[in-house]
């Protein structure tokens, strides 16, 4: 992948980045090339080698293995814990396996963490929340989360968070909300905009769950990355933060902005809900804004023209 140039303060690291060969976790690497050595640790069971920047070294293996991880952690400053079970149907199916990774492997990477004195920025995840009891959703709101993958996440973050409390490990876990933009995956609602596109310019019909009247957060992978080397080097350790654009959009006009970008005719059909799916998201960004000193700058209209498919980008 070539990386897109990100203003930051951070130099003469040793970096890793867990789940680096993955759609977030790759273009972190790839802010971070310029001036640090930068270390990928992925499996490749989701994640592909040709999303690892050119530059990076990247080590094969499950961030589950002791040794794997003991490896990549050898030295480290500083690293960024993406690897994860990020799929709410294979946490459902597999709780055993998304607990293994999500929330053991976390604690192992916070373990050596704390032996190399490194600082440790967590991807967490607005699925901690659960269904909101009120919206925009703050980082205090009631934690209810409704799969195993939220649970997971929920226990990492309170982990993550408690290891700078405990152990002096500076830390932050920062609460993704829908994340998108060009080179994603489709699946669960992070992947809805490349499902919409995929449907779109193959003249498929566009599928919606439910009424579509559903709304979401949906944050451009650019803005993900600048919440990530904010964390990186914030004196705000051991707090969470929401990473979301505070705006939100229902679902059946993200399908019809799609449509029209994509010049198609494909009909917008909905569909039967899915189980467990929550009514409405949307991040209060405030303690991300004034703590973090991160606001997102990428609007739904100019980051759609990103995505392969639709603008003037592809």
């Amino acid at each position: 992948m070539t990386p897109r140039p990100f203003e930051h303060d951070i130099a003469g690291q040793q970096v890793l980045v867990t789940g680096g060969a993955g759609f977030i976790g790759s273009n972190i690497a790839a802010a971070l090339l310029d001036g640090n050595d930068v270390r990928v640790l992925d499996d490749l069971s989701s994640g592909r080698r040709e999303n690892v920047p050119d530059g990076a070294e990247l080590l094969v293996g499950d961030v589950r293995d002791e040794d794997a991880l003991d490896a990549a952690m050898a030295g480290v400053d500083l690293v960024f814990h993406e690897a994860a079970v990020v799929s709410v149907a294979r946490s459902t199916e597999a709780p055993l396996e998304t607990t293994r990774t999500n929330v053991d492997a976390t604690v192992r990477v916070l373990e050596q963490a704390r032996t190399e004195d490194a600082r440790v920025v967590f991807a967490s995840s607005a699925a901690v929340y659960g269904p909101p009891a009120y919206v925009p959703v703050d980082e205090s709101h009631p934690k209810e989360p409704t799969s195993p993958y939220g649970v997971s996440k929920l226990a990492a973050d309170q982990y993550v968070r408690l290891y700078a409390s405990l152990y002096d490990v500076p830390t932050v876990a920062l609460r993704y909300f829908n994340a998108y933009g060009p080179g994603q995956p489709d699946g669960d609602y992070s992947g809805v905009i490349r499902t919409f596109v995929d449907q779109a310019t193959a003249g498929e019909p566009i599928t919606v769950h439910g009424d579509g009247q559903q709304t979401r957060d949906f944050v451009h992978i650019d803005d993900i990355v600048r919440a990530n080397l904010r964390a990186a080097t914030t004196p705000h350790v051991g707090e969470a933060f929401n990473v979301g654009t505070g705006d939100s959009v229902t679902v059946s006009k993200l399908a019809a902005h799609i449509q029209e970008l994509a010049g198609s005719d494909s009909p917008i059909r909905t569909s039967d809900p899915r189980p467990g799916d929550i009514r409405h998201s949307c991040a209060e960004t405030t303690d991300a804004r004034t703590k973090l000193g991160f606001e997102a700058t990428v609007s739904l209209a100019d980051g759609l023209e990103t995505v392969a498919g639709l603008g003037p980008a592809e």
